[in-house]
């Protein structure tokens, strides 16, 4: 096997900016060439499941700070009813979906990778672009939403001076550490999750407990908070249904779980099967402690929190239980519980980054429908952040106002991950019947949300937009790359190749549709040396590429061979034709030093027609497309391989 692109070294993104670097190097120091099997690469560092879960817990746990808040402006004093209905949801169907995603995909490429499977060729590739804008929605109100919750337990801590008193300055602030974090790169993030976690739920439970004991002190409090419910709603059966109603605006309290699949490469395990099981473990333990804290933040913060200080401007809005660490607590452990919350957050921002520097090159550059540098971390970075900045702005660092467009990205992904599950057990009749009834519970959910709050729709429609338009100019742009990075020969390959005594191999381009019927291979053999004034003593072989799904970019090829009469046939199977035939004679000309030629003749169709068969089919003129990719390949004419049209 030889090697047809030299591979950039895999630098490490820590690496400090020696004063001959100009920026353009800096900011591309860990730049990589994507490989066919980066989809199974594993981690040099793991640790055991249930630290690797303290990593998907900065994210999901984190929004304990905002959760309660968020929930009792949707829902009032219906809220705890309404959590109730989202911790039920979160075990009994978002669980069972994400165990079987553990299931389909052990190395983290999530449902995303799950439908691409389904829906192959084009019409996959943009059902993934959709959901990359999804995606990158949820990372990015992760960002600014999680920023902006900092920002309000920072501000509303009461020894916070009053000149710091700036929502959108201090929101920014945060977002400019995690970029400098980022942009310098920082290790040991599964060592501080873990401390983080545990700090962040322990001070939670302390809240929780003190609050409860507040309860059993005061019982009129849980009897006032019962009979204003009733007297609101009637009956138990009324207050369900509006429970139910309101639970999709809650939803945001779903968010673990993508994330719980996606950080499966971390987890230390034996085998495939016993990363699975860690990674059931890592979500069963995380829904499990998230769901206890969901009903029990959710019951005493309604029960003892006035009604007014959950409205914007109020003490409690966005930080409902630091108010009670505060008011139950004291002004020091009250503190602790604002600083503890301020550094979860801040790392939620931090994973949801790592989320998108993840995400994006696994699948951008391997369509071809991101530009080279889309693979280094650090310009990715940049451009995030700007687009943070923005969200921010746009929101007005407003915690309230995020959650619709936070839940949208949750739940459309959590309904592709229903959609891909319910596809894949379909021939079992008890697995359709269940996860028939999961999918619509969250194409419900989806729905509700989208309509009552839009705004989330309309940010990822505009992610959407900008992905489709800059992935289709990109391909369009990078259609002509050398796609094929390394090639292979079986042994009558080799053999054939050999059987040439001048090793100036002379390749003759024809399509597989022609067949091997000896006479026409006969004739086009006669006709090249014809039109090319070959005498018959020079080595003709004819090579010919079995196109594949022309939607894939990056490719490995294997190039087969055999015997028909007198002629010798080299074929491969590819994506692309042209961009084939030009890494065969790139390897060709590695191999045997020398130049080698290849033979085309003109397709009957307009260079327009050609070239749109080239960028939806890997078809079309081979000829010029073949001369281009080996011109943008090989500087130097005189190296280069000849490319011969008649």
């Amino acid at each position: 096997m030889v090697q047809l692109a030299a591979r950039r070294a895999n630098l490490p993104p820590l690496l400090p900016l020696p004063p001959c670097m100009d920026l353009k190097s800096w900011l591309l120091a860990d730049l990589q060439v994507p490989s066919a099997k980066d989809a199974e690469h594993e981690p040099e560092s793991q640790s055991a499941w249930w630290r690797v879960m303290c990593l998907t817990g900065v994210d999901y746990f984190s929004t304990l700070g905002y959760q309660p808040g968020i929930a009792f402006l949707a829902a009032g004093m219906l809220s705890p009813l309404a959590t109730l209905i989202l911790v039920l949801v979160t075990l009994f169907a978002a669980l069972p979906v994400y165990k079987r995603v553990c299931q389909q995909s052990p190395y983290g490429q999530g449902s995303i990778a799950m439908l691409q499977k389904i829906f192959p060729a084009w019409g996959g590739k943009l059902f993934v672009l959709v959901l990359l804008g999804f995606a990158t929605t949820d990372f990015v109100i992760t960002m600014t939403l999680s920023a902006a919750d900092g920002a309000a337990h920072f501000i509303g801590n009461p020894v916070t001076p009053h000149w710091m008193d700036h929502q959108i300055i201090v929101t920014l602030l945060i977002l400019a550490v995690l970029c400098a974090i980022f942009l310098k790169g920082f290790k040991e993030a599964i060592g501080i999750a873990t401390v983080l976690v545990a700090a962040y739920l322990a001070l939670n439970s302390v809240v929780v407990l003190v609050a409860i004991q507040q309860i059993f002190r005061h019982p009129d409090l849980m009897s006032r908070w019962h009979d204003h419910v009733l007297q609101l709603h009637e009956s138990r059966w009324k207050m369900l249904g509006v429970g139910i109603l309101l639970f999709p605006k809650l939803a945001l309290g779903l968010s673990g779980f993508e994330t719980g699949v996606a950080v499966m490469p971390l987890i230390k395990a034996a085998n495939t099967e016993e990363r699975i099981r860690n990674a059931r473990r890592l979500l069963v333990t995380a829904a499990v402690i998230m769901s206890v804290f969901l009903m029990a933040t959710s019951i005493v913060t309604t029960v003892l929190i006035p009604a007014k200080q959950f409205a914007p401007g109020g003490d409690a809005n966005g930080r409902a239980m630091a108010w009670l660490a505060h008011q139950y607590l004291g002004p020091t452990l009250g503190s602790a519980y604002d600083i503890s919350t301020i550094l979860i957050l801040g790392f939620a921002g931090a994973s949801a980054m790592a989320g998108l520097l993840n995400l994006i090159p696994r699948y951008l550059p391997r369509f071809g429908m991101a530009p080279e540098w889309a693979r280094a971390s650090r310009p990715l970075v940049l451009v995030f952040m700007g687009i943070a900045t923005l969200v921010t702005l746009l929101f007005k660092a407003d915690v309230d106002a995020q959650g619709g467009a936070y839940a949208t990205g949750v739940l459309v992904l959590i309904t592709s991950a229903s959609v891909a599950v319910l596809l894949s057990v379909w021939p079992n009749k008890l697995l359709r019947a269940a996860f028939i009834v999961t999918t619509g519970i969250f194409i419900y959910t989806t729905v509700v949300n989208m309509f009552e709050r839009p705004e989330g729709l309309k940010i990822a429609s505009i992610f959407i937009l900008a992905i489709l338009v800059t992935s289709l100019y990109s391909r369009a742009v990078r259609s002509v790359e050398l796609r094929i990075t390394e090639v292979s020969l079986d042994d009558t390959a080799a053999a054939i190749l050999d059987e040439d005594d001048d090793q100036l191999i002379r390749l003759v381009a024809r399509g597989p549709e022609a067949g091997d019927e000896e006479g026409k291979l006969a004739y086009s053999d006669r006709k090249v040396r014809y039109y090319h004034n070959l005498s018959e003593e020079e080595c003709l072989i004819f090579f010919e590429v079995n196109r594949g799904d022309a939607s894939d970019f990056t490719e490995t090829i294997t190039v087969s061979g055999r015997r028909v009469g007198r002629h010798s046939i080299l074929s491969t199977d590819s994506p692309v034709v042209a961009n084939s035939i030009a890494a065969m004679l790139l390897f060709l000309s590695e191999r045997t030093g020398k130049v080698p030629h290849v033979y085309f003749r003109w397709t009957e169709a307009s260079p327009l027609a050609n070239l749109a068969r080239f960028f939806f089919s890997g078809e079309g003129d081979a000829a010029p497309l073949t001369q281009e990719v080996l011109r943008r390949a090989v500087p130097n004419p005189d190296k280069r391989p000849v490319v011969h049209v008649s």
